[in-house]
């Protein structure tokens, strides 16, 4: 055990007799388990004593169970405001779908929502904050928004010079790196830089590229990040709160960058149903012998192809089959290709929505013309190579050898 984390113990343990929660935390530093960075109490309970605390959450903002803002408000933190993104602080909501500020019922925390037309903090928002925490569950792919709020909430800190911190997390993906570079011409929420589809990094660490990098201008000392404890590029974790509505699974979470593409096409990708983001059909597919009938359930009020059947694919049922079709968490392109092949109107398979997903107009023009998976991902190598030589600079953790 290295001295920091000695240390941190000796803190917890004075305390630990009359707070469970800092025994249980004690009891995984002991055991070198993994410690996200807001286990870490003991490292940034000190930088929040006597300032106003913003907190930018969601229903993966767990200590041991229990909501960080609950947490540091028991712990006798001034949490004045708390920040939802995409899918709401409850995480109840649609995708892309807008969610109202209001409050918590259970704390009467004024809460404001990072999505629709507001994404970024304004100075009004952070006018009573000294310190901004951010602590997500990110996926480690570059059009699941919450990267984007982040570099949202970086800029507006440092324009308003308040304080952000991140309370980093594992990424399920952070040992994979694949997919095409966004090209600046096809910037969007839904991909802000030029980093591949699955970019193989925290939260913490690409916010220190994001400033590293100047893709956000500012005082880099505005920005601190508290890292996982007993964390490598090895480690595998299995997510204890899904990230998402409609990732409800790690099967789905390893699937999901390369079944998000079909959202740019006319297929479903089972929204509506138990298993979304491990299924993908259409109505007019009937030649597949799988099928699926989409319905309203949370977080898909409106699925596509409502109390419609559709035939396609099962892909994986669980997380072993997943990685497994997935080559580890790779993005596949095999099922995009082989349902554009099949689908009868090719004109119509692909809407608007795809090229800002890819991030490149190059994407849909390879698959139209035929060209197979493995010459696809060919042509993205030198970009990714580009790619990892800035990233190197920014890991926190031992890459994989």
């Amino acid at each position: 055990m290295g001295i920091a984390m000695m240390l941190a113990c000796c803190v917890l343990a004075c305390s630990a007799q009359n707070n469970p929660q800092k025994t249980e935390i004690k009891k995984k530093m002991e055991s070198q388990e993994l410690l996200t960075g807001a286990d870490r109490i003991s490292s940034y309970l000190p930088l929040l004593e006597g300032k106003q605390v913003g907190l930018l959450v969601n229903p993966t903002s767990e200590v041991n169970g229990v909501l960080l803002p609950d947490t540091l408000l028991a712990l006798g933190v001034k949490v004045v405001k708390i920040f939802s993104p995409e899918h709401g602080f409850r995480g109840t909501a649609d995708a892309g779908a807008a969610v109202k500020s209001g409050r918590d019922e259970k704390t009467g925390l004024p809460v404001i929502s990072l999505y629709g037309n507001h994404k970024k903090p304004t100075t009004a928002d952070l006018k009573d904050i000294d310190v901004l925490v951010y602590d997500l569950q990110d996926v480690g792919v570059r059009f699941y928004t919450y990267i984007s709020t982040l570099e949202y909430a970086l800029e507006a800190c440092i324009e308003n010079k308040v304080s952000l911190m991140v309370l980093d997390r594992p990424n399920p993906l952070v040992d994979v790196v694949d997919g095409p570079v966004l090209e600046a011409a096809h910037r969007s929420f839904v991909g802000m830089q030029s980093i591949p589809v699955i970019y193989g990094m925290t939260p913490g660490e690409y916010a220190e590229m994001l400033i590293g990098e100047a893709w956000v201008k500012g005082d880099q000392k505005l920005l601190t990040v508290i890292p996982c404890a007993n964390y490598t590029r090895e480690s595998k974790c299995t997510l204890p709160v899904a990230p998402s509505p409609n990732l409800k699974s790690m099967a789905a979470i390893y699937l999901y960058p390369s079944l998000c593409l079909f959202e740019g096409t006319v297929i479903s990708v089972g929204r509506g149903t138990e298993q979304p983001f491990q299924v993908f059909g259409h109505p007019q597919l009937k030649d597949y012998p799988f099928s699926f009938v989409p319905q309203s359930l949370p977080g898909a009020s409106k699925p596509l192809y409502k109390g419609q059947r559709c035939y396609g694919r099962k892909l994986a049922t669980d997380e072993l089959t997943a990685l497994s079709a997935t080559e580890g968490g790779q993005l596949r392109l095999q099922w995009i290709i082989e349902a554009y092949q099949s689908f009868p109107d090719k004109e119509n398979f692909f809407n608007n929505f795809f090229v800002k997903l890819a991030g490149t107009n190059k994407l849909k023009q390879q698959i139209e013309a035929g060209l197979s998976e493995a010459a696809i991902k060919e042509s993205w190598q030198a970009d990714l190579n580009q790619f990892k030589t800035i990233r190197s600079k920014y890991l926190l953790y031992p890459e994989v050898h």
